[in-house]
């Protein structure tokens, strides 16, 4: 007799557990849009185990976790975030600005100009995403972006390294 390790949900069970998760998020959402930084704190106390004085690192702890990682994995990541530069940066010069005149005085165009701030998520946590970093900090330096603000969560109450250094090493602010 077939034994079943796993059964599928019936839609009424994925429906429910969809609207459970969409209450959860809002929940905090309105809770962090209420309480600010009390809130945030708790929460990151509760999910992470993090309640760090800040949550911007200092250059000692961004040193302190380059200083966890071989040379081979630095090497890596450098090597990785150079791939991504050098194609990011040919796919930049691609993009032309136009503008033309349809008819005497109708000058239509665009132009690209990067935005002043973006903030960039890279997955940590049990699975972190360091390719995440390459993709998002490197793509922003490339395109112009004066400030690049990356985070990341951490993982028992720790930063981790890895994502940590391709942060720094791809340029976030």
């Amino acid at each position: 007799m077939a034994r079943y390790l796993k059964t599928g949900r019936t839609p009424e069970q994925t429906t429910a557990e969809a609207k459970k998760v969409r209450d959860t998020v809002t929940g905090i959402i309105e809770d962090i849009e209420s309480r600010g930084e009390t809130a945030l704190r708790e929460i990151s106390e509760k999910f992470d185990k993090w309640n760090p004085p800040t949550f911007r690192l200092s250059e000692a702890e961004i040193e302190g976790c380059l200083s966890q990682l071989s040379r081979r994995n630095i090497d890596d990541i450098k090597f990785a975030q150079a791939q991504v530069h050098n194609f990011a940066r040919a796919q930049r010069s691609s993009i032309k600005d136009v503008e033309v005149e349809t008819l005497p005085g109708v000058i239509l165009g665009h132009k690209h100009m990067p935005v002043d701030s973006v903030g960039c998520y890279v997955p940590g946590g049990k699975y972190p995403l360091v390719a995440s970093a390459h993709m998002s900090v490197v793509t922003a330096k490339v395109a112009g972006v004066p400030r690049v603000i990356a985070s990341s969560p951490p993982y028992h109450g720790k930063p981790n390294p890895a994502v940590v250094a391709a942060m720094h090493l791809g340029g976030a602010d």
